[in-house]
């Protein structure tokens, strides 16, 4: 089995707020990956005295263990009682209610003998690869049915569509968000690879438009997913000088994490 992770930061000058697993047991059945995108808050107050790298490294750590001690759980279960888990880990000493109170998008992927289950929540991605080549793309499409003028990321959108209905979810506080999460299960014979992708790293197909999903897995099991973020970087330094057309208000570089799993 090929199992690839890369994780590169923005801002070398900033922590990163994503964060990504891959395991295998030492039975060599079976697999799991999670990949998580922290949203950064803006400057002020977010009511915890917490970092969202903090917070990404509880609720991956949550989600990592869970998926291999809890296989009586489907994957929303285990987001749920992860959520549940982090949040009992600092609400003596955070204000939970905020809307700005550290939160992540999910993508979430477990495979064993029979099946691969799947689950994705906000603007992360997750690519399933057949046989055949034929690429399928997990998303949740919450934050492209926003309003007019909304920007498109999970970090930037307005607070008052954050965790609501109309908006979008991410992965905060409140355990019940697990079921807004898109979810399924395939026989794991119809798959041969997985890549998940946080949005800085996606932005080759869906800012860029470099390739389809199809391409970029390509892309990535050629060149591995460094050299995925690397063709990010290029591209990001190229529209910058161009005067920003395809990231207009966007940052110039997010944190960009990735992971290929060839089965």
């Amino acid at each position: 089995m090929r199992l690839e992770l890369v994780t590169v930061p923005g801002d070398p000058e900033r922590p990163n707020e994503d964060w990504a697993s891959a395991a295998l047991p030492a039975s060599g059945q079976g697999g799991a990956l999670v990949v998580l995108d922290g949203v950064t808050p803006p400057e002020g107050d977010d009511g915890c005295v917490h970092s969202v790298p903090w917070f990404t490294a509880r609720l991956g750590g949550a989600l990592v263990e869970l998926s291999y001690s809890r296989r009586d759980m489907d994957l929303a279960e285990i987001l749920s009682a992860s959520i549940g888990r982090t949040a009992d880990a600092h609400r003596a000493t955070c204000d939970l209610s905020h809307v700005r109170t550290p939160q992540a998008t999910v993508a979430l992927a477990r495979w064993g003998e029979r099946a691969i289950e799947y689950l994705v929540l906000s603007d992360a991605v997750l690519l399933l690869e057949g046989p055949d080549g034929a690429v399928r793309a997990v998303l949740d499409d919450r934050l492209d049915r926003l309003p007019p003028g909304s920007l498109v990321s999970a970090e930037a959108v307005d607070g008052r569509l954050r965790n609501k209905e109309g908006g979008f979810f991410t992965a905060a506080a409140d355990p019940a968000v697990a079921a807004r999460a898109v979810t399924g299960s395939v026989p794991v014979a119809e798959v041969r690879s997985l890549v998940a992708l946080t949005d800085g790293a996606s932005r080759w197909t869906e800012r860029f438009h470099e390739g389809d999903w199809t391409a970029l897995l390509a892309l990535v099991r050629k060149a591995g997913p460094q050299g995925l973020v690397d063709r990010v970087r290029e591209l990001e330094e190229a529209d910058a000088a161009a005067g920003r057309v395809r990231l207009r208000r966007s940052k110039t570089h997010d944190d960009a994490t990735a992971v290929f799993a060839e089965l």
